[in-house]
């Protein structure tokens, strides 16, 4: 498993400053409301590619105090075992300055990408505010979609990011029509290669995961199923990725009206349906919770068998919205699951369920006891 052993921040959130060994495999840091746990686990998911588990602008995460420098910084040691080789290094992100948009990662000290970061560092989360993922808008659950696709294609955020650029360009050259049909063109071919890439790996993380869950490994949480609504997904489901660029480089190059592209992968929506076949948009707020834990656990399962060493699991109040039998059920599986795990709950009790494995943190006012 990829295993977190220090954690450090500055100026971040609460925190002026932290530096947190951790020693467990299983973490629960347990405090009142707004005592800081959550912080603890944002500052973790932004070790990997992304705006971490709220989604807040960079500049939004210093530390709000007079003697605060405006940037923020967070670092953490891990320790990757795959097979019986252990390697250890460092990962650390931030801003420097105040209002900055743009953050730095840093693997033992040198500047990388997103991508290697992804390829170094993977972590899943499941928070409270995930609740409402399928009574929302689809962009919140193309996102999670996108997150669980990152921890097997590192490539994926690259991918969507080029897409998203590339249109931009496409839609502003058109809305001042000063756009010329050649190098629109080249445009529209450059989001016809992203947005089939984008889809495809979208479809291979849903196959792999639908597959997963369907061995019905983490009973009594349901055998939970994907399928992606998009009409890109429709076509490589029957013809080979070429002739789909070819198909949309076609549609692009004959809609040069509207700016917005007809087809995007980025107006796909990813559909949950439990074993019956009730769609997570019509189900309880506990059936909702039921199948996002099963999603969450069965790809921490299928990442450590492809990447060889588990994701990190980030789980915000776990326990809420479960009855006794699935709180049990998911302690249970936690404490068999070859992760670390780093959860969060405000009254003790909440972590019966995880029995003597867990090492409990208390947090009080950004400080950890």
């Amino acid at each position: 498993m990829t295993r977190l052993t220090t954690l450090r921040l500055t100026d971040f959130r609460s925190y002026a400053a932290l530096d947190l060994r951790i020693e467990a495999r299983i973490v629960a840091l347990q405090g009142p409301n707004g005592s800081g746990k959550t912080n603890l686990l944002e500052a973790i998911s932004l070790l990997a590619p992304g705006r971490g588990l709220r989604g807040a602008k960079f500049a939004e995460l210093a530390r709000r105090a007079p003697a605060a420098s405006g940037g923020w910084a967070v670092a953490a040691t891990l320790a990757a075992t795959l097979a019986d080789e252990t390697r250890r290094f460092t990962l650390g992100t931030g801003i420097e300055t105040s209002g900055a948009d743009r953050r730095k990662i840093l693997l033992d000290g040198d500047p990388v990408t997103a991508a290697i970061a992804a390829a170094n560092f993977a972590c899943v989360w499941l928070t409270p505010q995930m609740d409402r993922l399928f009574t929302e808008g689809a962009s919140a659950r193309r996102r999670f979609l996108d997150r669980l696709t990152l921890a097997l294609a590192p490539g994926h955020a690259s991918e969507v990011a080029a897409f998203e650029a590339a249109a931009a360009n496409r839609n502003r050259q058109i809305e001042q029509h000063t756009a010329d049909p050649a190098w629109l063109a080249v445009i529209e071919d450059s989001m016809a290669r992203h947005a089939a890439a984008i889809t495809a790996a979208r479809l291979d993380l849903i196959a792999r995961l639908n597959k997963t869950l369907a061995l019905g490994s983490f009973a009594p949480f349901p055998a939970a199923q994907m399928t992606l609504d998009c009409p890109i997904a429709t076509r490589l489901a029957t013809e080979p990725a070429l002739a789909v660029e070819d198909w949309l480089r076609r549609l692009y190059a004959t809609n040069r009206i509207e700016p917005s592209a007809p087809v995007s992968p980025q107006r796909a929506d990813l559909i949950l349906t439990d074993a019956t076949g009730l769609a997570a948009a019509l189900a309880s707020t506990g059936q909702q919770r039921a199948m996002l834990v099963a999603t969450i656990l069965a790809h921490a399962t299928l990442v450590t068998t492809l990447r060889g060493t588990a994701p990190v699991l980030l789980l915000d109040e776990p326990f809420v919205h479960l009855d006794a039998t699935h709180r049990m059920a998911l302690g249970t599986a936690l404490t068999r699951l070859d992760a670390q795990i780093i959860c969060t709950a405000t009254d003790r009790d909440q972590l019966t369920p995880l029995g003597s494995d867990a090492t409990i943190l208390n947090v009080t006012h950004g400080a950890i006891h």
